[in-house]
C-alpha cells in the first residue's frame, strides 16, 4: 500500500514552512514593488552598474517572461530579468535584479558551492526522474525482498536532489549577501532603505530553505521505510 499517513507527519511542518515562505514572498515582494528606490534606476539598469562596478564586462541582461522568472544563466552568461524587475525601479525590482547579478559575480569570481552546485544539475536532472518510479516500486513491494532493494536503490537517487537542494542555500545566501552590500555602497537605495531591499530578498531565501527542509524530511521518511532508520522493517 502506497498511501502512509507517516508520511504527512514527516512533511507536514515543511509544507507549512513552504506555504508561509510562498505567501511570504510574494506579500514582501508586492510591498515593496510600490516603494521607489531612491536612485531611480530600474532593476536592469541596478544589476548592470553592480556588474561593471565589480569589472564583469561579459554577462549580458534580457528581459524575460513570467513573475518571479528572474534567475542567471551561467552558460550564456546572461541575466534573464522578470518585466516587472527588469523594468521596474523599486526596491522590490533592484533588490531581486542585484540578487541575481550577485550570481554572476559568483560565477565570475569562481565561487565554489555554486561551481558545485553547477556540477550537480545534470546528475539531480537524470537521477529525480529516475527517483519517483523506482521509490514507489519499493513501496508497493516493500513487503517482499525486492521492493527494499528498490527502496534503496530509490534512496540512493533520491538523496542527489536533496545534496543539490542543501548546496543552494550558501548560494542564494551569498547572493544576497552580495546585493545587499553593494545596493547602499553603490547607492541604488538609500542607507534607510537597505533593510526593506533586505527583507524581500530574505523571504526569497526562505523558500530555499523550505525546499531544503522538505527535501530533507522526505529522504528521513523514505530512510526510515527503508529500515535504516528508527528501526522499521
Amino acid at each position: 500500500m502506497i498511501f502512509d499517513p507517516m508520511y504527512f507527519l514527516f512533511v507536514a511542518p515543511a509544507l507549512i514552512l513552504s506555504m508561509y515562505a510562498s505567501a511570504l514572498t510574494k506579500s514582501r515582494f508586492q510591498k515593496y514593488s510600490k516603494v521607489m528606490a531612491s536612485s531611480g534606476l530600474t532593476g536592469a539598469q541596478a544589476a548592470y552598474q553592480m556588474l561593471r562596478r565589480e569589472g564583469v564586462v561579459d554577462v549580458g541582461i534580457e528581459r524575460t517572461q513570467g513573475f518571479l522568472s528572474d534567475h542567471y544563466d551561467p552558460r550564456a552568461k546572461v541575466l534573464r530579468l522578470s518585466p516587472d524587475v527588469h523594468d521596474g525601479r523599486s526596491l522590490s525590482a533592484v533588490g531581486v535584479a542585484c540578487h541575481e547579478a550577485g550570481h554572476a559575480l559568483q560565477h565570475n569570481q569562481g565561487y565554489a558551492p555554486l561551481a558545485l552546485r553547477s556540477s550537480l544539475v545534470p546528475m539531480t536532472n537524470a537521477t529525480s526522474r529516475m527517483a519517483g518510479p523506482i521509490l514507489i516500486a519499493g513501496l508497493i513491494f516493500s513487503a517482499a525482498p525486492l521492493g527494499q532493494t528498490l527502496l534503496l536503490a530509490g534512496v540512493a537517487l533520491f538523496a542527489v536532489s536533496v545534496l543539490f537542494t542543501l548546496v543552494t542555500l550558501p548560494v542564494e545566501w551569498d547572493a544576497s549577501a552580495r546585493a545587499k552590500a553593494v545596493i547602499v555602497k553603490d547607492g541604488v537605495v538609500s542607507p534607510q532603505q537597505a533593510a526593506d531591499a533586505g527583507a524581500v530578498l530574505n523571504a526569497a531565501f526562505l523558500t530555499y530553505l523550505a525546499a531544503a527542509v522538505s527535501a530533507v524530511m522526505t529522504l528521513l521518511y523514505y530512510l526510515w521505510r527503508s529500515g535504516l532508520i528508527g528501526g522499521r522493517r
